[in-house]
C-alpha cells in the first residue's frame, strides 16, 4: 500500500487534471445524493469546510442548507495549537482568507458553536476507502475534533477518490457516509 504522502500527492494531481465540465456534472450529482439523504434531512446544524480548487464544491451545499433554514458551521483552525472550533456562517461575506489560501470564518462576525450543536459534519479528505477511513490534508485537526463527537459524519468525494484501502492509524476516525456521483456509501469498519 502506498504511503499517505504519496497517495495525497497522486490524488491532488488527478483532481487538478479533472475536466471542468466533468467536475461540474459530478459535483451536481454528489449534491443531489447528499441533499436527498436522511442524514441531511434530519440535520439542523451542518458543518462544512470551504472548498477550493477541484475539491467537491461546498458553496452550493452551504447555500442549499441556508435555503432550508439550517445552521451552517465552518471550521476555524489554530495552527499553533492544532485545535479547531466551528463558527456559524450566515453569509460568505463572513469569511476571510488565512494561511495556505484557506477560507475561514471571521471570529468577530460569527458565533461559536459547540461540538454538541453539530448534527452532521462533512469531513474533508483527499481520498477515502469504503470503511470510511481517509487521508486528509495532514494537519490531524478533524481526527482530534471528532474524538467524542456524537453526531453523524460524512464526506463528499468523487468516485476516483475512493480507493480499496487507505492507510490508517489507531487514532483515525472514519466517516459514516460517503456521497459520490455514483450514490451513497454507508461505511462499515
Amino acid at each position: 500500500m502506498l504511503a499517505k504522502k504519496q497517495l495525497r500527492t497522486e490524488m491532488k494531481t488527478k483532481l487538478e487534471e479533472m475536466d471542468s465540465a466533468v467536475y461540474a456534472v459530478q459535483c451536481g450529482l454528489i449534491h443531489s445524493h447528499t441533499a436527498a439523504s436522511p442524514s441531511w434531512e434530519r440535520a439542523e446544524t451542518i458543518a462544512f469546510t470551504i472548498s477550493r480548487g477541484k475539491e467537491v464544491d461546498t458553496f452550493s451545499m452551504i447555500e442549499q442548507a441556508w435555503k432550508e433554514g439550517k445552521t451552517v458551521a465552518v471550521p476555524k483552525c489554530e495552527p499553533k495549537t492544532k485545535e479547531m472550533i466551528f463558527r456559524a456562517l450566515t453569509s460568505f461575506d463572513e469569511l476571510e482568507t488565512v494561511y495556505f489560501g484557506l477560507q475561514e470564518p471571521i471570529p468577530a462576525r460569527t458565533a461559536l458553536l459547540s461540538k454538541e450543536e453539530l448534527d452532521l459534519i462533512f469531513v474533508p479528505g483527499i481520498c477515502f476507502d469504503h470503511k470510511g477511513f481517509r487521508i486528509g490534508y495532514g494537519g490531524g485537526y478533524y481526527d482530534r475534533y471528532l474524538k467524542g463527537y456524537k453526531g453523524e459524519t460524512a464526506a463528499m468525494a468523487f468516485s476516483m477518490q475512493l480507493l480499496p484501502e487507505v492507510p490508517f492509524e489507531k487514532h483515525d476516525i472514519p466517516v459514516q457516509y460517503i456521497f459520490s456521483e455514483d450514490g451513497v456509501i454507508t461505511c462499515r469498519c
